[in-house]
């Protein structure tokens, strides 16, 4: 599976592929583009990453989640490129025999992930202005 895309992401085709005989709880999470941010108005975000090593880290925090809280399914997949307010820019899904396991592990794979994968959002202003933003607003996992 690739971990990174620059097409719109199929939420729904993911969630289909998550299920899993032996799970209670199926958790997905979305990360959307909202339309302000630190009471600025967004125009849009753009994503940029470098491929091979984000492959490669989102692999890695998926299989530590699966061994962890022994997921029966670990997917995230990652926009980059231009992603309109709304837009899905991020989405992990988890599935485990109970929900408390899928919670949890899906917080702690977008963490991972915001914290340690080399992707970086650029964000665009209706004010013309852009900066490039900080991607972590996370917990720290032990």
């Amino acid at each position: 599976m690739k971990f990174i895309t620059e097409k719109d992401i199929e939420i729904e085709k993911l969630f289909a592929q998550s299920h899993h005989r032996l799970a209670g709880a199926v958790v997905l999470f979305s990360g959307e583009v909202r339309a302000s941010n630190k009471d600025r108005d967004v125009l849009h975000l753009e994503y940029e990453a470098y491929i091979p090593m984000a492959e490669k880290l989102i692999a890695a925090i998926l299989d530590e989640a699966k061994e962890k809280w022994n997921l029966n399914t670990a997917i995230c997949v990652h926009r980059i490129g231009r992603v309109e307010i709304s837009g899905c820019a991020v989405v992990v899904i988890t599935a485990s025999a109970h929900r408390t396991q899928a919670y949890q592990a899906n917080q702690f794979i977008i963490d991972r992930v915001k914290n340690e994968v080399p992707i970086w959002k650029h964000e665009f202003f209706t004010d013309g202005t852009s900066e490039w933003g900080d991607n972590c607003d996370c917990h720290h996992h032990e």
